[in-house]
């Protein structure tokens, strides 16, 4: 590898699994310090032993909890570069059967979790002299969405619109923040729990023909996280293998 983030110092919150865990391990091979802060405890620290990196346990919705992580990243490593908030909740519920409670939940996560976690990051970054905010979107509400799905669509766009105004507001401290928007990613958690069938008819969805992985997703954060990305801030990446492009559900060159 690279070693583009060498020397870099890493908090991934939601970094147990899935793209949470892939982008640990990307930022591990380009040389970074991982630190994975989730609510997983076991496969948490299976995750940090592979990468021989450290674990603590998070909830992502109490600011108290967000504080330690940083706290914990600056006593071991004595400092933090780059924040990456991956951590979120998708349950499956209609409009009209979504109770308040569970409502509360999903955005408490998702959306209170990446103001929580951006909070508490921004002094550590500030002692750096700078730095990176790495939020994990999803197409699925600042582009598309599906039945069952408003809660979570609600807090990814506002998501989004949480990283505009971050970016502005952290520009004079040279922190850039942005996101990610994945598509259908094909973790262990989507093999698990949806059937063979399911995959396919998402696989077909795609132009380019597949569902992505968790490294499609990675390196998209490594891009953002690097020297590369120094003059962007405040913008998503959609990392979906063209799912959003099409009209309509035909997007063969020569329909019938």
């Amino acid at each position: 590898m690279n070693g583009r983030l060498a020397g870099k110092v890493a908090l991934v919150i939601g970094g147990a699994r899935g793209i949470g865990a892939g982008i640990a391990a990307r930022f591990a091979e380009e040389g970074a310090r991982v630190l994975i802060a989730d609510m997983l405890s076991a496969e948490g620290a299976a995750t940090s032993r592979e990468l021989h990196g450290e674990f603590i346990s998070v909830d992502v919705s109490r600011s108290e909890d967000c504080e330690a992580a940083i706290a914990h990243a600056e006593k071991l490593h004595g400092g933090l570069d780059i924040l990456v908030q991956n951590a979120g909740i998708y349950p499956w519920t209609l409009i009209e059967n979504t109770s308040p409670e569970e409502w509360d939940n999903v955005l408490a996560v998702n959306l209170k979790g990446t103001f929580l976690a951006a909070r508490a990051a921004l002094p550590a970054l500030r002692r750096r002299g700078g730095g990176r905010m790495i939020f994990t979107s999803s197409i699925t509400g600042p582009r598309v969405t599906s039945p069952g799905h408003g809660h979570y669509s609600a807090s990814k766009a506002g998501i989004n619109g949480f990283i505009k105004a971050a970016a502005l507001e952290f520009s004079h401290d040279r922190i850039t923040v942005n996101g990610i928007e994945p598509g259908n990613i094909l973790t262990d958690g989507m093999k698990q729990h949806r059937s063979a069938s399911f995959i396919r008819m998402m696989e077909e969805a795609v132009p380019l023909g597949r569902l992505g992985t968790p490294r499609d997703v990675a390196n998209a954060a490594l891009f953002l996280a690097s020297d590369d990305a120094d003059y962007i801030t405040g913008t998503t990446i959609i990392v979906d293998g063209g799912q959003t492009l099409p009209e309509g559900k035909d997007f063969r060159l020569s329909p019938e």
